[in-house]
């Protein structure tokens, strides 16, 4: 996702915060084939209640009902041939297939979800636009915008009892492994934004498996491992429709749910349904929160509705913004941003802090009267009730357990007299012994005294010896190695002499040798 400001059209919440989604519903289908009654398990987003949709901030100031509607209240029928041309008559990838199954599902949005499809309709209208950007960014089919009317009705802070949170209803471990912020303070799964872009990235990853939309939707409820273990249980099949007997109950019928979906959200008018009439909405602009932040202060200093600013920032379970551990998003009305900014010394600095209840540091005083105080209240307290449960008397009670403690006060007296004496005596033989030890310690200490002297001077003359003839040893070897050097250098002038006097008396003779010669 960009890191440029996104400015949009929002609508943020359509329920109350934190309000679970309720329990299953089921529709049941008769099935031809088997002779028996089939049991679909309805998605979570399709049995919320539509009164709550209509009870929070946003659906209160930019919702209203089109009172230009005629027989708003009148559902017709039509033949199955209806149907099934209207769905192939929308421009989608995915494939729209009709059946008794889908036809239950769209009966169930046209029927008893008829006012909870209105309110959606005016939703949408504010989402829709979100969720398109998004997947067509990733080159998603678009028809998978309506995917959150079927998880979560278009409630970002839609809660299902396994845990799925947000508008795509992502598990709290999905949530983290596509980079979504989840702690006890943010819960990013909540963000309209956020989420939508993680969403669409998590189904391209499924398609990447898959390459089969359907089978795409059904990873996308129950999870890979489900969808592999039907397709092994159905004999390798790749078809949603032939795997789907293997699936779980809510998975066999979130396909259908999806399809009917996608038909009710175009064909609204052929049941007449009346869409809940939008005003325009705020525009809207994020500023970076770098230190933690209340919205009570922000409301405050900016001239801003408190739940307003709530149903503009779901993704926050407090009022406090913990920008302190982690920069955050604060999305606010584009006329307000101008006053964030004038006021973040304000906001940031002291005054801010007031509204916060973060203790850096705090003492407690356990030593204080007041609490010994409390301390004995209770202690007197726990005594009186333990004595009436027991049958008796708090003054009764109170009298034995005086007598007794007056008891062992005695007896302690006595015992700690005795172990008096017996440590006195015991204190006169251990001095005593202390002495006789003391002497004994003296004459052993003046017998090591004179030993380590001897051997100290012991030590000193054998050193005294090993350093001379270590030093005259030292003297031979230097003296030596001089002889020799000295032998060495002589060695080529003898060996030149003896040279030299064997060239004189060979050529002495030589020349004797040719005198006689020449005589004879």
């Amino acid at each position: 996702m960009k890191t440029k400001k996104i400015i949009f059209l929002t609508f943020s919440a359509i329920i109350l915060q934190h309000t679970p989604l309720r329990a299953q519903e089921e529709i049941t289908v008769y099935d031809e084939n088997l002779d028996r009654d089939e049991i679909f398990e309805i998605p979570e987003g399709m049995a919320m209640s539509e009164d709550s949709l209509l009870s929070e901030w946003q659906a209160k100031n930019y919702l209203f009902p089109d009172t230009t509607c005629e027989n708003p209240n009148y559902n017709p029928t039509y033949s199955a041939d209806v149907y099934r041309e209207r769905l192939q008559r929308l421009p989608t990838v995915i494939e729209m297939t009709y059946n008794d199954v889908v036809q239950k599902f769209i009966d169930r949005y046209t029927g008893k979800g008829r006012r909870q499809v209105a309110a959606m309709l005016g939703a949408a209208n504010l989402y829709v636009p979100l969720f398109e950007e998004a997947l067509d960014y990733y080159g998603l089919p678009l028809e998978l915008k309506y995917l959150p009317v079927v998880e979560s009705a278009l409630n970002p802070k839609a809660v299902s009892p396994a845990g799925a949170a947000g508008l795509w209803q992502f598990m709290l471990s999905t949530g983290k492994h596509y980079n979504l912020r989840i702690d006890s303070r943010v819960d990013e799964r909540r963000d309209p934004i956020k989420s939508t872009w993680a969403a669409a990235e998590l189904l391209r990853d499924l398609f990447k498996i898959y390459g089969d939309w359907n089978l795409v939707l059904a990873a996308y409820n129950c999870g890979p491992g489900n969808v592999n273990k039907a397709i092994q249980r159905a004999g390798g099949e790749r078809d949603y429709w032939k795997i789907y007997p293997y699936l779980p109950s809510e998975t066999r019928g979130y396909v259908p749910a999806f399809i009917s979906a996608n038909y009710v959200m175009n064909y609204y008018c052929d049941h007449n349904i009346c869409p809940m009439r939008t005003k325009y909405p705020l525009q809207t602009d994020t500023v970076m929160v770098s230190k933690n932040v209340d919205m009570r202060q922000i409301a405050d200093k900016c001239d801003l509705d408190l739940d307003m600013l709530r149903s503009l920032n779901p993704q926050y379970k407090t009022n406090v913004i913990p920008g302190y551990s982690d920069p955050c998003a604060l999305r606010l009305p584009q006329e307000a941003i101008a006053k964030f900014i004038e006021n973040a010394d304000d906001l940031y600095g002291s005054q801010g802090q007031t509204y916060l209840r973060d203790h850096a540091e705090t003492v407690i005083d356990s030593h204080s009267p007041a609490n010994r105080k409390d301390l004995s209240s209770r202690r007197r307290s726990t005594l009186a009730s333990q004595a009436k449960s027991s049958g008796y008397s708090h003054k009764t009670t109170t009298s034995k357990s005086r007598s007794r403690s007056a008891a062992k006060a005695s007896k302690g007296r006595a015992t700690s007299s005795k172990r008096t004496a017996v440590t006195r005596s015991s204190s006169k033989k251990g001095a005593a012994t202390t002495s006789r030890k003391g002497a004994a310690t003296k004459k052993g200490a003046a017998k090591t005294s004179g030993k380590k002297e001897v051997t100290a001077k012991k030590k000193g003359t054998a050193t005294k010896q090993a350093a001379s003839t270590k030093k005259a040893a030292t003297t031979k070897k230097a003296a030596g190695k001089k002889a020799a050097t000295t032998k060495k250098a002589a060695a080529p002038a003898k060996k030149a002499a003896t040279t030299k006097k064997a060239a004189t008396t060979k050529k002495a003779a030589t020349t004797k040798k040719a005198a006689t010669k020449k005589r004879k």
